[in-house]
């Protein structure tokens, strides 16, 4: 909904330079999770090189989110960092073992349920929308059947983005979201709001892997692929994923709420400003509200653990067979930075090639939902792995560029991502070497 503040383009350098000044002041992150056991403890020669990491952590608190958490995996074991509070005005910190609001990194566990029916011969990536969804989408300029699942997937399908429709944007702009934070929307409702809008571009136009052309990141076409995801199994979105990802990986803290207002425990407040800008914006308590306004682009709701896990193993080839995991990765160019990234990256099925510096590429998604904003990142085999989450909608993006760029670019850790003297596998596809709206 409240969009992240443009990025301004400061020397991600300049931004490390500062914080690692600090950097003997810092207080060692721990956790507050009695219920739970300890993560494994890094030795302290392993826990230097996530200093900058946590060091950003602060100074995203300091620059006003009410906290952060960040979990990473490498060779080495499990870091966590944390910044800042659960709830403003409680003086109780977040825990790396909450559960919150996943945005836009539900793209990449729907993509991975469509791979996965394809596997099971219920579907092709190159089925019409005319096939699966006959009459769903219509009007002035949209061809149905010239649109692919494969088009959905990859942003080049032309469908226009409902977030973008100013109509439906109003709706949940400051004291409106209290008005409309219970409302249940059917998926093919968020679909009419973007067909009374013309096509961006006709598919034939749209980007190619290695063959730049039209791009444009938008939630309808995840919303239309839920759809399909639906109309393939004769079962709902939530089962799809709980049968597909969520039971075979044991992401215990992970789930697909449908219409249910409620994040289960543990969790953080969640906080927006609702597309109020400046220092006088109001910061409001935006925690329960229907994610149906979402459905399968923007419903779910994990924790730094479980995406973790989801994304290393699908990196990893342990979730699909390798004809669909090179479908995954055949990326194409973006167009523009639309979609919590840069003008540099390439997209895949769901999953983004994120050009971090030069020379330094991680794969993953980001996401951002009122009151929640998530960035998860990866090395090409799944190794290396972070994930982290705000519960503050608004800020700085260079912060959270900051904060990935320490981790995966940093002196020590080689610039394709992995860590530095581990050996690379082989990608399951070639890798590129030239990712305001509700959600993001």
């Amino acid at each position: 909904m409240s969009r992240l503040q443009p990025p301004r383009r400061l020397p991600i350098v300049t931004v490390l330079a500062v914080i690692a000044a600090a950097l003997g002041t810092l207080p060692a992150a721990s956790d507050d999770r009695p219920n739970h056991p300890p993560a494994p403890r890094l030795h302290p020669k392993h826990q230097a090189p996530h200093a900058k990491t946590q060091a950003v952590l602060h100074e995203i608190v300091t620059q006003g989110t009410p906290g952060v958490i960040a979990q990473v995996r490498d060779r080495h074991g499990v870091w966590e960092g944390r910044a800042g509070v659960r709830r403003l005005g409680v003086d109780r910190p977040r825990s790396t073992h909450e559960r919150f609001r996943i945005a836009s990194v539900t793209k990449t566990f729907t993509a991975t349920v469509l791979l996965k029916l394809e596997a099971e011969g219920k579907l092709s990536l190159d089925d019409s929308l005319a096939k699966w969804l006959p009459g769903v989408v219509h009007g002035k300029g949209y061809r149905p059947g010239h649109i692919t699942v494969r088009h959905l997937l990859n942003h080049t399908s032309g469908i226009f983005d409902y977030n973008m429709d100013d109509g439906f944007r109003a709706r949940y702009a400051g004291d409106e979201f209290d008005r409309n934070r219970h409302r249940r929307w059917s998926p093919r409702e968020l679909v009419d709001i973007a067909l009374t809008h013309p096509p961006n571009f006709q598919p034939e136009q749209g980007s190619r892997p290695g063959s730049p052309g039209k791009w444009d990141y938008s939630d309808t076409n995840y919303v239309v692929a839920g759809m399909i995801v639906e109309k393939a199994t004769g079962r709902s979105y939530a089962h799809a994923v709980e049968r597909l990802v969520i039971r075979p990986l044991g992401l215990r803290g992970t789930s697909v709420p449908g219409a249910s207002l409620w994040l289960p425990a543990p969790h953080a407040r969640h906080y927006s400003t609702l597309f109020e800008n400046g220092p006088q914006a109001k910061i409001r308590d935006v925690t329960e509200f229907s994610p149906t306004v979402a459905f399968s682009a923007g419903q779910m709701i994990s924790t730094v653990g479980d995406v973790n896990t989801f994304l290393s193993k699908l990196l990893a080839g342990e979730l699909l067979p390798p004809a669909q995991q090179r479908q995954l990765l055949d990326a194409v160019p973006v167009d523009g930075d639309k979609g919590h990234g840069g003008p540099q990256d390439v997209y895949g099925l769901g999953l983004r090639h994120f050009k971090l510096a030069d020379g330094c590429w991680a794969w993953g998604h980001g996401g951002m939902i009122p009151g929640s904003a998530t960035r998860t990142l990866a090395s090409a085999d799944g190794r290396h792995v972070m994930t982290m989450n705000r519960n503050g909608d608004w800020g700085e993006q260079f912060l959270e560029d900051a904060a990935v760029e320490a981790e995966f670019c940093e002196p020590g850790r080689r610039r394709d991502g992995f860590p530095e003297g581990a050996a690379q596998q082989p990608a399951s596809a070639p890798l590129f070497t030239n990712e305001s709206m509700l959600t993001e």
